[in-house]
């Protein structure tokens, strides 16, 4: 396997460099930007097609902007020059744990000092400046598109804490034994629970910036699949751990064309050393499992790619809002409940059933589809047929 995606660069190319980039986390950047670049596209065509409206927003060039505001980039761009300059002072000590590091109260106090005074000096002279200006309020045409970095941004956090919340509720005795550990660890993020999350604040957010949910809700179908098809590349790229039970069993003969990892996998240099020590190894990642494994987070990253063709395939027949985004949640809880039947996760007892948390969740997604499409399968007033 690949902990750094330097790893996989050598692999490919044969070269010997080594980048601080841990795979999973590169998977992860790709996977949201990816996700954004479709989303965007998608809402430059509902606009096209008249189906979301651009607004008008007028703006006081004479006033600086909101305070809250302000403070917040400050912070931030302090807090990214002070971890920046750390990272290049320290940099092996970087490599050897990105997450760890970053994480960690390490930096370049000098910089982040200079960084907040330099800022603060800029800010108070800005102001300075606009106050002693006279212009007009002007009037700002804002595109639907526009909003996408902002809806991105909403959709992180609000995935990042409830993917984390769900979880902890799934692992609770990881968290209470180490609970600083458990929240900033990189791994443990249940995409059920962060897709769920996700949903509620967007709905949310949609009102703060004047769009039609329904709308932004479709066009989030397949920017949700492309983004789930590489994040889940990352997971089995790196052996993060999301792989399924052991597979001893040998493989059909209808599928003796695949190589043979993609039936049964050890996954070798795993990112979460889990395993038996590779014997001449030398390094922090030097296990292997003993026994083969369903390789399931390629499976799931296969399955979302085919699910993101169809779902592309089918944004511009299907003409009612939101039923796009309920067949998505039908496809998608589909797929997840089928790999759970070879995954090893914790069971509880529901009405004499024994299901994993994503087995529960992935039935509620796939009801909830259903009903989403039974109810807006027919175009109405409120449902507008495309210009």
């Amino acid at each position: 396997m690949f902990p750094k995606i330097s790893d996989l660069i050598n692999f490919i190319t044969g070269s010997r460099i080594d980048l601080p980039f841990q795979t999973y986390g590169f998977m992860l950047v790709l996977a949201f930007i990816s996700g954004g670049l479709v989303l965007r596209s998608e809402l430059k065509r509902k606009e096209r097609e008249g189906l979301l409206a651009s607004r008008i927003r007028i703006t006081d060039p004479s006033r600086l902007g909101s305070w809250i505001l302000i403070i917040f980039q400050g912070i931030l761009v302090s807090v990214i020059l002070w971890k920046s300059a750390g990272i290049v002072m320290e940099y092996s000590r970087f490599t050897s744990n990105p997450g760890k590091f970053i994480f960690s109260s390490s930096g370049s106090i000098p910089v982040l000092t200079l960084t907040a005074i330099i800022y603060l000096v800029l800010i108070l002279y800005r102001y300075r400046v606009l106050k002693s200006s006279r212009g007009r309020p002007v009037e700002e045409t804002i595109h639907p598109y526009q909003n996408t970095w902002g809806i991105l941004i909403v959709a992180l956090v609000s995935a990042i804490v409830g993917s984390k919340l769900f979880d902890i509720l799934d692992n609770i005795e990881v968290f209470l034994r180490d609970p600083v550990q458990s929240l900033l660890s990189f791994s443990g993020f249940a995409f059920l629970g962060g897709l769920i999350s996700t949903i509620i604040a967007l709905i949310l957010y949609m009102r703060v910036v004047k769009l039609d949910w329904k709308q932004v809700i479709d066009c989030s179908a397949p920017a949700i699949l492309i983004g789930y098809a590489i994040g889940r590349m990352g997971c089995h790229l790196s052996g993060d751990g999301c792989w399924g039970v052991i597979n001893t069993f040998a493989q059909p003969e209808w599928l003796t064309w695949l190589p043979d990892w993609t039936w049964a996998f050890r996954y070798p240099h795993n990112v979460i050393n889990q395993g038996i020590p590779i014997p001449g190894c030398g390094g922090p990642h030097c296990r292997v499992l003993a026994e083969p494994v369903f390789p399931t987070a390629l499976y799931e990253s296969l399955y979302s790619l085919f699910a993101f063709g169809l779902i592309w395939s089918l944004r511009k027949r299907i003409k009612a809002p939101v039923v796009l985004f309920g067949l998505f949640l039908v496809i998608h809880g589909t797929g997840r409940f089928l790999v759970e039947q070879i995954r090893i996760n914790k069971q509880y007892d529901l009405f004499g059933l024994l299901l994993s948390q994503a087995e529960i969740i992935s039935v509620v997604l796939i009801l909830a589809g259903i009903f989403v499409i039974l109810c807006y399968r027919r175009p109405g007033k409120n449902n507008p047929e495309p210009r």
